[in-house]
């Protein structure tokens, strides 16, 4: 019979060097399936060896913000921005920065009363996607792709600020 092990009293294992390449792409897998959780720690665990690693640092953004708007989510925006200062390139910490506040604002609408607050998310990723657009690189138009996203969005759902939307309310 095996003794009981208190939660606390096990240690993480190390992954290889030699193993990145292919725990990279399983984090990314589990991504498309729709399997967050096991994406952060394996990108966790790829930057626990490789600190740098970029595959895995936007994976792990990509992972936190998957999990925007889930009830049994622990992830935050807070904690997705944590990691953007370990990407070393200025288009990328813009872009990916829009990423998250684009995912926050689609969490709101889907909340339901939470409308002003969206139209800020959505505002606030037009402005990261507007300073990746400037410094994108020749070929890459994705920053305006998400921008004409979010800008579809404010107009299909007829979003506003939330001062307007305080103002109907009656809550100013």
């Amino acid at each position: 019979m095996q003794a009981s092990v208190e939660p606390d009293d096990f240690e993480l294992k190390e992954i290889t060097q030699d193993g990145l390449p292919a725990a990279v792409e399983m984090a990314e897998h589990y991504r498309l399936l729709q399997q967050p959780a096991l994406a952060k720690s394996i990108c966790r665990d790829i930057l626990a060896v490789e600190p740098d690693n970029q595959r895995a640092i936007v994976t792990l953004i990509l992972a936190l913000t998957d999990e925007f708007g889930q009830s049994s989510s622990v992830s935050s925006p807070r904690a997705a921005r944590e990691h953007l200062d370990g990407l070393d390139d200025e288009y990328q910490r813009a872009y990916y920065a829009g990423i998250i506040s684009e995912r926050e604002a689609r969490a709101f609408l889907n909340r339901g009363p939470a409308r002003g607050f969206a139209y800020e998310g959505f505002r606030d990723a037009m402005d990261w996607y507007e300073r990746a657009a400037a410094i994108r690189p020749a070929g890459n138009d994705l920053s305006i792709l998400r921008w004409n996203s979010c800008v579809r969005t404010i107009q299909d759902r007829k979003l506003e600020p939330r001062v307007e939307e305080e103002r109907e309310l009656g809550l100013e």
